[in-house]
Formats: structure tokens, C-alpha cells, sequence
């Protein structure tokens, strides 16, 4: 009887189980709200990322715009420099030893870009490109070629700038460099390999470089934007087709480009170009040190208390320091108020002082510090020096 019992209850269990699975999956509305408990699953946590600007996304996807802005602005440049006469040619016993096929100098042209910055005519390029040329020939983007003259030149930036006589010449709009940040996208437009005119992209790598050996004042844009012979003295752009800088050099073993090229800032081109059609020349201000970043082995070693600054390792008698009290072991430390840390800043700190001008220089001299006033004077011209291309 028991057996039997247990095999009904079961059987009914079964059977109620059957009926309560049937009405769950079928017809839930049926059981009371109460009576079940529902379980909710928890959302999953989408992290949305924003929406691109619209000018972000079109800059991504072509950077046509900004090519077809800039790059009629853009110009070949050929430099030919005429082959010398040898001075003894003339005399008979030279052309004895050597008759009148006498080895001489072969005529040499160099290759190199320039951008047109003014519908005036106006033009920069590298004062490498240009240097000692006798003839210079500017070829623009539209097929005409000109003759250019040579405004002024200034070695010490490495930037030259060119006239020439044409109408209905377009020029580039000129951009802000100091706005630039690593990482912004920019073209490198010239003509490398007098293959013609090229547009490469990259990116801005580094800013603000200095101590490459390059020209006295650097402060160099630095880009992985495809750089190569023929590109110095062209243009450097940003996203929008504005020119933000003039390329100059590249780093390479092999001649071509190795993904590091560097470009003058534009606002250094502009005041230099200023000045040169101004002037004829770049008035910077001078105080006659030879100068010496501080190292921390130095600082330690002179038992000085700043860690910063520039020391003086030589002043030129009579010059404007010397008369002013600077001395040899001085440490530099800040010019007309303005904190330097480094030959570069010291550099460009002076060259930015009016000559005549009187300037206050912060100094530390041992364990003392002192303000030291002199009169700046103007800088000499630079000696024209064969440069690395």
C-alpha cells in the first residue's frame, strides 16, 4: 500500500511540474505577479566615443583640400653657378705645360623648392639652395619659368629671399606655428629629385629642436613627412594648406629620407623675410661671450647652487660683456628678465635684444648672485660657410 501511495504522489508531482512548465513558457500572464520572482539582468556598460569633428574626418579621409591650396604657391628652383676661369690661362707657360684644354672648373647646378609668399613676387627658400649661384631660375607650379634675384640672405637660419617679376602669382596663406602641437598632421610639398612637384604627409614629431649643428639659431620642426634632396626651401603645411614651415634638412645614412626631416618655423621665415626686404639684412643684437650649456658635472664641480643656466667659457675683450663685467666662470641665468637654461635660449635671447639697447643679465658668480647691465651691440654678419644639404 505504501509503494503504491509514493508511485500516485510522484506521478501527480510529475504531472504538476508538466502543467506549471507548460503555462510558464505559454501563457505567463496566468500566474499571479507575485507568485514568481523575475530576475533582471543587468545592462552591459557601453562606453560611447565621441563623434569625430567634421574637419577631423575629412582630414583623415583626403588631404586634397590643403595639396590643391598650397601647392601653386610652391616652386623649382635651379642654381647654377658659372664655371671659373683659371687666372693663369692666360699665361704662356702655363698653356706650355697644358695647352688651352687646361683642366678647369666645370659649371655646377643645384636643385631646390621655394614658396611664394607675397602676389608681389616675393619668395623663400634655404639660403643653401642659392648660395654662390650666379643664375637662378624659378619654375612655377602653372609651367612658366623666370629668372629671380636675390633679395637678401640670411646664413645664420639657413633662409633666403628671392624676387621675381610675373603677374597673377599665387601665394600661400601663412599659417601659426607656435599652435602646433606633436602628433598635428602636416604635407611636405617641393620637388625632390627634380622628379617634380611631390606632396608627402606626416606628422609633427617633436618640436622646438635645437644643438643638430644646422645653422646658429635652431628651432627646428621635426617630421617624418618624406623629406628629400630638392625638397629644401619648400613648404611645410598644415591640414588646412597654410604654411607653417620651410623644410630644410633631413637625418640620413643613404641620402633619401628616414622618416626624420626638419623644417624652419614660419614665424622665423617671416621675420627674417621682413627684415631682409626691409633692411637688406637681419639686425640681431650681440654681447660677445663664447658660451657653454651647465651640465650637472660642471655645476657640482664649480660647487654652484643652480642647476640651470649657460656658463661663460671665454668673453671677447672690449666687447660689450667684458665692458658690462662679465667674466670667464660666470653663469648665465636669465637675459632682460627672461629665464635661460641653454646655449640655444641664451642665443636667441641676445639676438632678440635691439642693439644699443641696455639689456640687464641675471648671473651667478660662485656662491653670488648679481645682475650684470650692459650695452648690446649689433652682431656681426656672418662669414658665408659651405653648409650640409
Amino acid at each position: 500500500m505504501l509503494r503504491r501511495t509514493w508511485l500516485v504522489f510522484s506521478q501527480a508531482v510529475t504531472v504538476a511540474l508538466a502543467v506549471l512548465f507548460v503555462v510558464v513558457t505559454l501563457k505567463p500572464q496566468w500566474l499571479p505577479h507575485g507568485g514568481a520572482a523575475s530576475v533582471v539582468l543587468p545592462a552591459p556598460t557601453i562606453v560611447q566615443a565621441p563623434p569625430p569633428a567634421a574637419s577631423a574626418a575629412a582630414a583623415t579621409s583626403s588631404y586634397a583640400p590643403a595639396a590643391r591650396r598650397a601647392t601653386p604657391a610652391v616652386v623649382s628652383i635651379v642654381a647654377s653657378k658659372m664655371a671659373r676661369k683659371n687666372p693663369h690661362t692666360d699665361d704662356p707657360r702655363f698653356r706650355f705645360f697644358f695647352g688651352d684644354g687646361a683642366p678647369s672648373r666645370q659649371a655646377q647646378t643645384g636643385l631646390g623648392s621655394g614658396v611664394i609668399v607675397s602676389p608681389e613676387g616675393y619668395l623663400l627658400t634655404n639660403n643653401h639652395v642659392i648660395e654662390g649661384a650666379d643664375d637662378i631660375e624659378v619654375q612655377i607650379a602653372d609651367g612658366r619659368q623666370v629668372s629671380a634675384r636675390i633679395v637678401g640672405t640670411d646664413p645664420e637660419t639657413d633662409l633666403a629671399v628671392l624676387k621675381i617679376d610675373l603677374d597673377r602669382l599665387p601665394a600661400i596663406a601663412f599659417g601659426h606655428a607656435p599652435a602646433l602641437q606633436v602628433g598635428d598632421v602636416v604635407l611636405a610639398i617641393g620637388n625632390p629629385f627634380n622628379v617634380g612637384q611631390t606632396v608627402t604627409s606626416g606628422i609633427v614629431s617633436a618640436l622646438e629642436r635645437n644643438q643638430l649643428g644646422l645653422s646658429t639659431f635652431e628651432n627646428f620642426i621635426q617630421t617624418d613627412a618624406a623629406i628629400n634632396p630638392g625638397n629644401s626651401g619648400g613648404a611645410l603645411v598644415d591640414a588646412a594648406g597654410n604654411l607653417v614651415g620651410i623644410n630644410t634638412a633631413i637625418f640620413s645614412r643613404s641620402g633619401g629620407s628616414m622618416g626624420i626631416g626638419f623644417a624652419i618655423p614660419v614665424d622665423t621665415a617671416r621675420q627674417v623675410m621682413e627684415s631682409l626686404v626691409k633692411d637688406g639684412q637681419v639686425t640681431r643684437g650681440w654681447i660677445g661671450v663664447e658660451p657653454r650649456d651647465l651640465t650637472p658635472e660642471l655645476a657640482e664641480s664649480f660647487g654652484l647652487p643652480v642647476k640651470e643656466g649657460v656658463l661663460i667659457t671665454g668673453v671677447l675683450a672690449e666687447g660689450p660683456a667684458a665692458r658690462g663685467g662679465l667674466r670667464p666662470g660666470d653663469v648665465v641665468t636669465s637675459i632682460a628678465g627672461a629665464s635661460v637654461a641653454n646655449t640655444a635660449q641664451l642665443l636667441s635671447a641676445v639676438a632678440a635684444l635691439k642693439p644699443q639697447s641696455t639689456a640687464a643679465i641675471g648671473v651667478q658668480r660662485g656662491g653670488q648672485t648679481l645682475d650684470v647691465t650692459l650695452i648690446v651691440a649689433q652682431r656681426p654678419k656672418a662669414r658665408t660657410q659651405a653648409r650640409s644639404r
